[in-house]
């Protein structure tokens, strides 16, 4: 039994020539099989080096073709190009082709064809099959350890979506990353496909369909001013913003979560990677949204799951504004009832409005800040539900995204305010009506967001007058 495998180009005519000779000895001769391969013209140069020097064999051409003993194994038997095979063909089974120039060109042509087909319909079934690719940077914070169980149980993505998870830190935080790796894979999540660690930088963001950026600055204003605190997570968005841009794919989706500057990273980041689609950067409020629906609801005595509509404004780790004029109760045990979608005003309901006034911003304030990663993962796993597979119908998430100019907002800074998701798009609630007192809160707390922004432009200008240039 012999085998013969035939490769080269699929453009190359004398390759034509050899795969219709090799057809024929195919059909007519029992004991001989034919394996071929073509490989795209941009390509063949480095796959004919890779296989030869795997063999160590010296040949430069197209084809190249090679016999293999069925029954002995071991490497291949290096044949050489046309001329060699017309030539074995002729000598062992007396065979030879008679295909004429015209005819290996037309052949040649159809082959290259057929080849890109194949190799289109190679990447779509590719794109399928491939798993999500999910960069998580400042890997080491608690956030992450809570993260990623939520992200590879199959609830965010889908039952049928596979993910790899790529953790990004300092070289020196490597062994708190090596320790996150193997209890992943320990816990054996039949959706995670691999979850790796990386401390080098300029490999960041390889392929990411999706980025998680947990970047904290520390902030004691004791020891360093907020400009300087400002000026930190700018530098650090001046180095991802062009990593991304080069690396990731291009319709990749980042999200700011942490604990600090927020929505000031969403912002740096659109202004040093400015192709980066701008709907694909937002930062997570929903920490805030879902500690206040408990809140509420341990006031109330009633379930969370029946308090929705919490909108939080403004800076989602810095001066914001948690508004219950749209916030209703649904499923609330007192005298009145009636269906499942009956509803009221939430502060119709709560008569203590001092407590409202006085003890729920500070106490709210208190139990998202002190919230050590679960919270805040949570959070991130229900917007990216949301984005993927759209939030509850008439329900309203607050999300903090580029303004446009919505409700009176400034331009060109990212601002918690109310969103929908739908078939993988987020829309702003902009029919939605606000009374005058919000109205002046959104003024001042835009203010906040653009001296933030402003004072990051002119650190950075200060330090790298070119590129400002």
């Amino acid at each position: 039994n012999c085998a013969a495998t035939l490769t080269g180009k699929a453009d190359c005519p004398h390759y034509a020539k050899a795969e219709l000779l090799a057809d024929y000895l195919q059909a007519n001769l029992p004991d001989f099989r034919v394996h071929k391969i073509t490989q795209h013209p941009d390509k063949w140069e480095q796959w004919l080096h890779d296989i030869c020097e795997t063999n160590g064999w010296e040949y430069r051409q197209s084809p190249i073709i090679w016999r293999e003993l069925l029954d002995r194994g071991g490497k291949g038997q290096l044949l050489g190009g046309l001329n060699d095979f017309l030539q074995y063909a002729q000598r062992y089974y007396g065979v030879t082709s008679m295909m004429l120039s015209e005819e290996m060109l037309a052949i040649a042509e159809e082959n290259l064809q057929a080849h890109l087909e194949i190799e289109k319909e190679d990447e779509e079934i590719k794109s399928l099959i491939k798993p999500m690719q999910i960069w998580i940077t400042s890997a080491s914070v608690p956030i992450c350890y809570h993260l990623i169980p939520l992200l590879a149980n199959g609830e965010v993505f889908g039952m049928t979506t596979e993910i790899s998870i790529h953790l990004l830190d300092t070289e020196q935080l490597k062994g708190i990353l090596g320790s996150i790796v193997m209890e992943a894979q320990d816990m054996a999540f039949p959706l995670l496909r691999s979850i790796s660690e990386h401390t080098k930088i300029d490999q960041a963001f390889s392929g990411a369909d999706l980025i998680i950026v947990l970047d904290d600055v520390l902030l004691n204003l004791e020891v360093q001013s907020l400009e300087s605190y400002i000026r930190e997570v700018s530098e650090v968005c001046r180095v991802y913003a062009p990593l991304i841009e080069r690396n990731a794919k291009s319709e990749v989706k980042v999200i700011s979560l942490g604990k600090t500057f927020v929505n000031l990273k969403a912002t740096m980041l659109r202004t040093y990677g400015p192709s980066i689609r701008p709907e694909n950067i937002i930062a997570i409020a929903t920490s805030w949204e879902s500690a206040a629906k408990a809140m509420l609801a341990r006031k109330l005595s009633t379930s969370t799951a029946g308090v929705k509509d919490v909108i939080v404004w403004g800076n989602i780790t810095g001066s914001n504004y948690v508004d219950l004029s749209h916030a209703k109760l649904y499923g609330y045990d007192c005298a009145i009832w009636g269906p499942p979608n009956f509803q009221r005003p939430l502060l119709n309901m709560i008569y203590d409005r001092e407590w409202i006034r006085r003890e729920f911003p500070p106490a709210l304030s208190s139990r998202v800040s002190r919230a050590p990663g679960v919270l805040p993962a949570h959070a991130l796993a229900t917007v990216l539900q949301y984005w993927y597979h759209g939030s509850p119908p008439q329900e309203i998430i607050s999300v903090g995204v580029l303004s446009e100019g919505q409700f009176g907002i400034p331009e060109g800074i990212t601002f918690s305010m109310p969103v929908k998701f739908q078939n993988g798009n987020w829309e702003v609630l902009t029919e939605l009506e606000i009374n005058e007192t919000t109205q002046k809160v959104l003024s001042r707390l835009s203010h906040e967001l653009v001296q933030e922004k402003l004072v990051a432009l002119k650190e950075i200008n200060e330090m790298h007058p070119y590129e400002a240039e």
